[in-house]
């Protein structure tokens, strides 16, 4: 007997379910090392926001008051914690549905084209969920923070000097570290957006094979071909 074999022995699986799932993650982490840590030299939306934080940091030091440059990193710290809150409220009624898996399971049954499934295999779903959110709960809480690292960064600048290459150093730091932030906050908002192909597999596990493949057309759309993309490379 494979391992596979094996696994589906022990959970409740049949093989369009356990491709369903193998596909998410595979599209998942397939598009993510691509998006993020592929050395393609092909613009993305990613590459073209770091350009620009350093250019930010550029301006940040040749500024005396830098209430605006505060007012910006409170502004990206208010988006990641209230991603951060919601992702918790999102967990916490998930945690609550795992008690009502049978009630809720017969429910769906009820729905057009939803498929007939165990409470075993409807808990697994609603487990599968949950690591989905905490992985986005973890990306999104060490955004916030990363942006924290990089507000006493920027005020550990020095005044403006009178060669803002004397500069170098912090503006190299600050901007990495603000890469770092939204690298994972934009990680945390691609578990919703995987999170939402997961939640079609209540309904049937081909549904959510098509869903994964959409939102992973959608994503590379919006990183890779968007009019926003267009407009920041604009010189």
């Amino acid at each position: 007997m494979t391992v596979s074999e094996r696994i589906l022995a022990v959970l409740p699986l049949t093989w369009m379910d356990a491709a369903a799932v193998a596909l998410l993650l595979a599209v998942w982490a397939g598009y993510q090392w691509y998006a993020d840590y592929g050395g393609a030299a092909r613009p993305r939306l990613g590459r073209e926001m770091d350009r620009f934080v350093r250019e930010w940091m550029e301006r940040m030091v040749e500024r005396d008051n830098r209430m605006v440059d505060v007012n910006v990193l409170r502004n990206l710290i208010r988006s990641s914690q209230f991603f951060a809150s919601t992702t918790m409220l999102i967990l916490g009624a998930l945690v609550a549905l795992m008690g009502y898996a049978e009630r809720a399971a017969s429910v769906m049954a009820e729905l057009p084209f939803a498929q007939q499934v165990s409470q075993r295999l409807w808990e697994i779903k609603v487990l599968v969920l949950l690591l989905i959110f905490v992985y986005g709960f973890f990306k999104f809480s060490w955004s916030i923070r990363q942006f924290g690292f990089s507000s006493i960064l920027v005020g550990a600048v020095r005044k403006p000097p009178a060669n803002a290459s004397e500069c170098a150093v912090d503006i190299e730091r600050a901007g990495v570290v603000l890469s770092f932030a939204n690298r994972n906050f934009n990680q945390g908002l691609r578990a919703y957006y995987f999170g939402v192909a997961a939640l079609t597999w209540f309904l049937h596990p081909a549904l959510m094979m098509l869903v994964t493949l959409a939102v992973l057309y959608v994503l590379h759309q919006r990183e890779f071909r968007s009019r926003t993309l267009e407009v920041l490379r604009r010189t």
